[in-house]
């Protein structure tokens, strides 16, 4: 998400600088190019270019050098104000029609800024370091597409990435974080453990789980779905589809319709395919009385939702079209909503390091400028969030404006094991919906109240958390995750009868296990398995067949010598039950 210029930081300010060197310095080797946007971003910067010349890893190599020359020069950023009319007329003059664009977008009763550096002039509201000198390390780094404005019925601009840093140290250190990020890359490891695939002839943003992956998918899913109901959630399920009439009730067709896929029945009747799962949850909360002593109602769906995202947003299993949450709504009194919501951020800590996250970012997002609903109910919900966090001694970021159209929200983001953050598990407040829904309850006086409703997801998309997941570990996955947990080896043909046995007993005790077959060479298998990542391998010979013990290795650990096999199958039974559930 791009930042306005009030929430740059001194980092971004330096990155932005660098920005509109690179600017500057593609304008010098490719006249002809036109300038789109150059914002700063998370990990650095970019700019939207258009030239008739397609970049190359080689020209980013020339435009880096002729960075450094302006960085040299140590012109100054010097901003000007010109009336809009003056503006238009100036970028007319260069070409630059995309800057006119933009302009033509400013209020005509306002003033438009310009930044000087050298020979080279922006449009830019700022702000900037004092001068190009003040750049000390930065590269480029990639090169990509990009729909001017991010809408596809728009020209295909090349996008320049960089980064830049303070310091040579810093810089190096982000770009080795950078080469492990891509050994990690979920995408990657998804093709090589055979885990899941995007396919184009089944559409963009659609995940095709393989084998190894569904089953992956089945142990997320069930771990929980036990986690839930130990927690009295109540399990429900909605359609896949509603009356549109129910999405403009909800405030989601006016709020979100470009996200959603609506189409029309024979009967012309309008419907769209759901993009969240709270209007069924309180269709579901209607249909019976509900007295306080109901309160607080928990419903859990596995709710599979589709949204209509932009192709150029859509990555691997982070971002897609079509995926599922591990949603629930839960309906309580006003005043039993701070310790629902504490109970909920306890439940998400104790799944997230039972998934091996230790650490991890605290956001509260406040009331947007689009949303719904009275100030008194966006401050009472704004309380409780707050409330819940005090209580359990958590710290945690203000977002101004970032809250839900419907109500604030709790993000939380997990620190993976490289140190980067992952957007996981939400809690949203909400006392709009229930309005909009006439939900009710008999309060213990007999008089008919509003409940309010806690939205939240533990893990967030279970396809966004695989890919996590995948990153977090390098693919290498803690054994109760593993989809194999034991590749038998045996070292030779005579000693298949034996490995056989082996697995048959393994399969017995619970374990995902499975042999390769002596038709290969024995180093060749042991490389296999070490390729699929799978935990452990046990390789069976003479000595062991004799003996009854097998040979272990472990994908973390190497060698683990020789071990009594009954002693191995309880080791990995404790291994697996020991997965690492804390409780508060």
């Amino acid at each position: 998400m791009l930042k306005t210029n009030e929430q740059y930081t001194d980092l971004d300010k330096l990155r932005h600088s660098c920005a509109h060197v690179m600017a500057h310095a593609v304008k010098e080797l490719f006249p002809d190019a036109k300038l789109g946007v150059g914002p700063p971003v998370e990990d650095g910067f970019y700019y939207d270019i258009d030239c008739e010349h397609t970049f190359t890893p080689e020209d980013l190599e020339k435009i880096g050098e002729k960075m450094e020359e302006i960085v040299r020069a140590d012109h100054r950023f010097e901003k000007e104000v010109l009336p809009r009319e003056k503006a238009k007329e100036f970028f007319f003059r260069l070409g630059e029609e995309y800057k006119l664009e933009i302009i033509n977008q400013i209020d005509p009763a306002e003033a438009v800024s310009i930044y000087r550096d050298g020979g080279f002039v922006d449009l830019c509201r700022g702000p900037h370091v004092e001068s190009t000198g003040k750049i000390k390390a930065f590269k480029l780094l990639s090169i990509a597409g990009a729909y001017w404005k991010g809408d596809p019925n728009n020209k295909m601009m090349q996008r320049i990435y960089g980064t830049a840093f303070y310091s040579k140290e810093e810089l190096q250190k982000f770009l080795r974080m950078r080469e492990e990020a891509k050994k990690r890359d979920h995408r990657k490891l998804g093709k090589e453990l055979d885990f899941f695939s995007i396919q184009d002839d089944g559409g963009p943003g659609l995940v095709f789980y393989h084998p190894k992956g569904a089953l992956l998918r089945y142990l997320i899913e069930e771990f929980i779905k036990k986690e839930h109901l130990k927690r009295g959630y109540q399990f429900v399920m909605g359609p896949q589809i509603l009356k549109s009439d129910i999405w403009v009730r909800s405030g989601h067709y006016a709020y979100y319709k470009q996200n959603m896929f609506v189409f029309k029945t024979e009967e012309n009747k309008e419907y769209a395919v759901k993009p969240m799962n709270c209007p069924g949850h309180m269709l579901i909360y209607k249909t019976k009385v509900r007295s306080f002593r109901d309160l607080p109602l928990r419903f859990f769906e596995m709710g599979n939702v589709c949204r209509n995202e932009k192709s150029g947003v859509l990555h691997g299993l982070l971002r897609v079209r079509n995926f599922t949450q591990d949603d629930a709504h839960i309906f309580c009194m006003p005043e039993q909503l701070e310790g629902e919501i504490a109970s909920v951020i306890g439940f998400v800590f104790d799944v997230l390091r039972t998934f091996g996250f230790e650490e991890h970012e605290i956001e509260l997002s406040t009331r947007p400028a689009n949303s719904i609903g009275t100030d008194a109910d966006w401050e009472k919900a704004t309380q409780a969030l707050e409330g819940a966090l005090r209580s359990k001694g958590i710290d945690y970021k203000i977002c101004k404006g970032e809250g839900a159209f419907y109500g604030p929200k709790i993000d939380i983001k997990i620190k993976d094991a490289i140190g980067r953050a992952w957007q996981c598990s939400t809690i949203q407040c909400d006392f709009a919906l229930p309005e909009r829904f006439d939900l009710e309850y008999t309060g213990s006086d007999g008089a008919r109240r509003r409940p309010a409703m806690i939205h939240r997801a533990i893990l967030g998309s279970v396809e966004r958390f695989m890919g996590t997941l995948l990153e977090h570990y390098g693919g290498a996955l803690p054994l109760w995750l593993s989809p194999v947990q034991v590749s038998v080896i045996p070292i030779a043909k005579p000693h298949e009868d034996y490995a056989a046995g082996v697995l048959k007993v393994l399969a017995e005790a619970g374990c995902r296990a499975e042999m390769k077959d002596s038709s290969e060479t024995l180093g060749a298998r042991i490389r296999d398995a070490q390729r699929e990542k799978i935990p452990y391998m046990l390789v069976v010979g003479d000595k062991e067949t004799a003996a009854q013990n097998v040979s272990v290795r472990s994908q973390s650990r190497g060698d683990l010598g020789t071990m009594g096999f009954k002693e191995f199958v309880e080791k990995l039974k404790q291994e697996v039950d020991n997965r690492g559930l804390v409780k508060d």
